[in-house]
């Protein structure tokens, strides 16, 4: 149990530090998130099997990171329709 602890924890860091460090990109930082809601769905899954009432929290969790995906597939599909590139750093959110 104390392995799977270590290595989700690991995980989430790096895809923390994932978004922190590469900022260039709007693709790879969703790609980060992503991963990130994939890792607490882990974890919540792998708490759920020893206490059966956290189970449909882990359903909801994986409703939450599809909404997540598609409007973040979305947002980067508009982008790049508008700016020609995903680059973070020509977005703009006061311009519409």
């Amino acid at each position: 149990m104390m392995q799977m602890y270590f290595t989700t924890t690991s995980a989430f860091l790096l895809s923390l530090i994932g978004i922190s460090t590469n900022r260039t990109h709007l693709m790879s930082m969703l790609l980060c998130m992503e991963s990130m809601t994939l890792i607490l769905f882990l974890s919540m899954a792998a708490s759920s099997i020893s206490n059966t009432n956290t189970t449909p929290i882990t359903i909801i969790m994986v409703a939450m990171g599809a909404c997540e995906a598609s409007t973040g597939l979305t947002l980067v599909t508009i982008t790049t329709q508008k700016n020609t590139n995903d680059y973070v750093k020509n977005l703009n959110l006061l311009k519409c």
